[in-house]
């Protein structure tokens, strides 16, 4: 039996990438690489993920620096590079020289030439000379960039954004220098120097605007406490985080972070945990709980001991997440790059048959033809069409991340607005995953608080659930126990013992003979009924149930608002089902499946429609795998973040109404990209072309077509954000 390799995935920090046709040409040349069976190479977050079964780290930073570009290890979840900063300051400085050396050059031709547009009446005769010395620097310095582009993308055998330009504005700059040495006139340095002003503008706009999609990443990581208090012996030691252990005792004082992931074992606070989880208010934390790093301690003291340190932390793991989910397409996005791929060489043949047409069979002049072709190559560039998917996804799993869903991939998102059917798992998912007493019934003179003291009695040293959700009612009331002897646990019946010299017993009501009609109506509820007697005499019922989330209602109207079929899956009793179902408004309910038969259940739905499973992360993995999309409620725990596409780091279920508006949101934006991407091409490249010349007159020049092609970028890129501003609420209300 031949054994399959294992894959394993890589991170790399890229430098040297400045339009998505450089991530395009150095995903190619990861996946060529021998032993590596995936890879993603996203530009706005500089990042290459790469799967692998054999290839090694060297052999990868090998192959991106065979074409050009830079790279490093990047650790997961945290020591993230920040080149988008150094991206867009690269792009500033060129920019800066272009708009001193191209300005000037713009108004001498447009002030002081025969043929300048506002020509003054006074020409400047070395002004073609001024012109060849102010655009060369233009041309060969702050256009470097698309050179090196271009040559790298023609050493790989294809062509991209930087061929376009290098090409049409070389096509520009050389008839200009030919007409100068001849001594004609009707150079085009300005429009040369000009174009790369504009396009280098478009570029550094770009790269502020996709900074701006890793805001959240970058607060994230802003988040990171630098300093922790630990406790040697009896000494406390300030020491940098990176240096705490796990076992590591740490003393948390009001106001201070959280060093790391740990255990509280000596005092209490409250914790303000909004910035991993999304919870707006703090939250109580005592001995034996666990707490996150990061988040603010806001009232008192306490010790914890480290468990998780370093890329471990559940910070950490939230911003690799993201990373990954910001890296990986949604499959929408395999249309754009499809399209990419043809794109370029198509509009280089558009570009050779303008000249041509224009030249040889309209009889146009030599001047007219090149910058016809220049206005062709210049316009079509598809960088907008490169930006529309990737730039949203980032905005989108940003949005998300910063309200406590974190979406593990462009294609989740992409999956979860066209969900049709979602499936809820019970147990900690519609409910709360913990018993807790419902009902009192006296029976008799005993009083309410006189039932659970002497139910709480007789359960004080018991684990069973029910038995903890009776002494947690009792510690809530804080109503103190009494000691109970002669104990006796009954097998199927109960438990009895003597409490004050009577005897107590508390069981099923059958074991105790009790037969009345406010039992049986909750039993039809669902709800687990014991009876408590002192003596011969039944003095009062008691009902444990585990009770449905405040927020299930609200979720499935909103669900239900938004044309989604709801069904619950559980393995419970029927009866108990169904009452959950009805209290949370539920219409479909299958019941009594045992876990490995959730996957063949959420098989046939698959059928009907795509299904979204919302579970606890930890046993619906194999339905969660199964379904079109899975959701984990985990409040952040390990398993839920290996579990399922989606995360709910709060584990309140109107976050799955969320999730779904958010996916929704985006996918209406990159839609939105894309057409105006592809709408934009498809008139302004006939126009260049000339097509409307021998009609209306109008021809687009190539600065102008610069211009345009530098503010479609941004404008895709600036509709993406827009994302930011959207509520998540399906019903209107803000969170």
């Amino acid at each position: 039996m031949k054994l399959m390799n294992a894959t394993k995935k890589m991170e790399l920090n890229v430098t040297g990438m400045h339009c998505a046709s450089c991530a395009t040409l150095l995903t190619r040349v990861l996946e060529r690489t021998p032993g590596v069976k995936k890879a993603n190479v996203n530009l706005a977050t500089r990042r290459a993920s790469v799967e692998v079964e054999s290839a090694t780290e060297e052999q990868l930073i090998k192959a991106i620096e065979s074409k050009g570009y830079g790279a490093t290890k990047a650790e997961a979840g945290g020591n993230h590079d920040h080149t988008g900063m150094d991206h867009e300051g690269h792009f500033k400085k060129l920019l800066v020289l272009a708009i001193v050396l191209s300005v000037p050059a713009f108004l001498i031709g447009m002030l002081f030439m025969k043929d300048g547009l506002l020509f003054t009446g006074t020409e400047l005769s070395y002004a073609p000379w001024l012109l060849f010395l102010l655009a060369t620097p233009v041309q060969f310095v702050a256009g470097w960039p698309f050179y090196h582009g271009a040559w790298k993308a023609l050493r790989h055998g294809t062509s991209n954004m930087d061929t376009l330009i290098a090409l049409g504005t070389s096509v520009a700059y050389a008839y200009s220098v030919y007409v100068v040495l001849a001594g004609k006139e009707g150079q085009y340095f300005e429009v040369a120097a000009i174009l790369i002003t504009l396009v280098l503008l478009g570029k550094w706009l770009e790269a502020r605007a996709t900074q701006k999609t890793s805001a959240a990443i970058q607060s994230l990581m802003n988040l990171a406490p630098t300093m922790a208090t630990i406790i040697r012996g009896k000494k406390e030691l300030k020491v940098a985080v990176d240096d705490v252990k796990v076992g590591d005792l740490c003393k948390v004082r009001p106001g201070e972070k959280v060093p790391v992931d740990g255990i509280v074992i000596e005092g209490y606070s409250a914790i303000d945990e909004s910035m991993v989880t999304g919870e707006s208010m703090p939250v109580g934390k005592k001995k034996g709980d666990a707490v996150i790093g990061a988040t603010i301690n806001t009232t008192g003291s306490f010790i914890m001991r480290a468990t998780k340190v370093g890329t471990d932390t559940t910070l950490a793991k939230i911003i690799n997440l993201i990373y990954e989910a910001q890296g990986r397409k949604a499959p929408i996005q395999r249309f754009a790059d499809i399209i990419s791929s043809y794109f370029v060489p198509a509009v280089l043949v558009i570009a050779l048959l303008t000249f041509g047409i224009w030249y040889f069979i309209a009889g146009g002049s030599l001047e007219f033809s090149i910058i016809s072709a220049v206005a062709v190559l210049v316009i079509a560039c598809p960088c907008a069409l490169g930006l529309a998917t990737p730039t949203a996804i980032m905005v989108g799993t940003g949005k998300g991340a910063q309200s406590g869903i974190l979406i593990k991939g462009g294609d989740a998102l992409e999956t979860l607005g066209g969900v049709t059917h979602v499936v809820f798992d019970k147990t900690g998912t519609i409910t709360k995953g913990k018993p807790e007493v419902t009902d009192i019934v006296v029976l008799g003179k005993a009083s309410e608080k006189e039932v659970i003291r002497l139910a709480a009695s007789l359960e004080h040293h018991s684990e069973h659930p029910l038995a903890q959700a009776i002494l947690a009612k009792a510690k809530l009331l804080h109503i103190p126990l009494a000691k109970a002897s002669s104990f006796k646990a009954l097998a199927g019946k109960g438990v009895e013992a003597k409490i004050g010299g009577a005897r107590i017993r508390l069981g099923s009501p059958r074991w105790l003979n009790l037969r009345n009609a406010k039992v049986e109506e909750l039993e039809r509820q669902g709800k687990t009924v014991v009876a408590l007697a002192k003596g011969t005499t039944v003095v009062g019922v008691i009902a444990v149930a585990d009770t449905l989330r405040e927020s299930a209602p609200l979720t499935i109207n909103q669900l239900h608002a938004m044309g989604i079929q709801t069904h619950l899956l559980t393995g419970d009793n029927r009866r108990t089902a169904d009452a959950i179902a009805k209290q949370a408004g539920i219409k479909h309910v299958i019941a009594e499946v045992h876990p490995d038969q959730k996957s063949a259940q959420i098989e046939l739905l698959k059928k009907d429609g795509r299904v979204l499973m919302v579970g606890d992360g930890i046993n619906d993995a194999p339905a969660l795998a199964t379904a079109d999309v899975g959701i984990a409620m985990g409040s952040g725990t390990d398993v839920a973040m290996e579990t399922g596409s989606v995360v709910l780091m709060r584990n309140d279920t109107l976050d799955v109404a969320r999730a779904i508006r958010l996916s929704r949101l985006t996918m209406s934006k990159i839609r939105q990209n894309m057409f105006w991407a592809l709408i934009y091409n498809i008139l302004g490249i006939p126009i260049a072309a000339g097509l409307l010349y021998p009609f209306t007159g109008w021809l687009l020049s190539p600065a102008i077509a610069g211009g345009a092609m530098a503010l479609s970028s941004v404008s895709v890129v600036t509709n993406s954000l827009l994302l930011k501003r959207k509520s998540l609420e399906v019903l209107g209300k803000k969170k």
